[in-house]
């Protein structure tokens, strides 16, 4: 897909309601300081929309980018930080949990993992929230440019084993600084895409 606009478009806090969108939604989550906001800016082919914070935990809202009007990337909070309160982890789970189970056009998950960093308890949580609310994760490998090349499949192998991951499940090395892997999350994207438009418009011909 070639970008034409991008439009920061919903900003939802632990109080706001979540917008009734009509495009589809691909979600992002992972830890604090995964790179999320890197991968955005990457699948956007904007340097700096999503906002990169030096500040892990920083980004305690879900953030809703309108791309070409045609999909919605939603940028969930990043969790496992652990210099917040208990209680705002809560809250942030909270958050993420509601988005899971209540939106209407979710239909893709990416998870996030520092492909240098053994998946942790909360990354294990994350993936487990989401297959319990139907979605089956692709797996993002970021910083795969600060690892050997000969590294790589046994990271990838221990990322499956430690989230235990469903069979089939893909799991996709990215680099921000090279764009590696960015061209294979979008063929997920565009096919998700053009799956929710044939859905859309098969209800809509029942409906006539």
């Amino acid at each position: 897909m070639k970008i034409k606009s991008v439009n920061l478009e919903t900003v939802c806090g632990i109080t706001s309601k979540l917008p009734k969108n009509q495009l589809v939604e691909i979600a992002f989550a992972g830890r604090s300081n995964v790179g999320k906001s890197s991968l955005i800016n990457a699948l956007m082919n904007r340097k700096s929309y999503a906002r990169i914070s030096q500040q892990p935990g920083k980004t305690q809202t879900i953030n809703f980018y309108n791309i070409n009007d045609a999909l919605y990337f939603v940028d969930l909070p990043g969790y496992g930080y652990a210099k917040v309160s208990k209680s705002t982890l809560e809250q942030w789970g909270k958050m993420i949990d509601g988005y899971l189970e209540n939106s209407k056009v979710l239909r893709l998950v990416f998870l996030l993992v520092d492909i240098r960093h053994k998946p942790n308890q909360n990354d294990k949580q994350m993936y487990d929230w989401c297959v319990h609310y139907g979605f089956n994760p692709v797996i993002v490998a970021t910083k795969e440019d600060k690892v050997k090349r000969s590294q790589k499949a046994k990271l990838v192998k221990e990322i499956k084993e430690a989230l235990c991951v469903v069979e089939g499940t893909p799991v996709i090395p990215f680099s921000a600084v090279s764009k590696n892997g960015r061209e294979e999350i979008w063929e997920y994207i565009d096919m998700v895409h053009e799956g929710f438009e044939e859905e859309q418009n098969s209800l809509g011909r029942n409906e006539d």
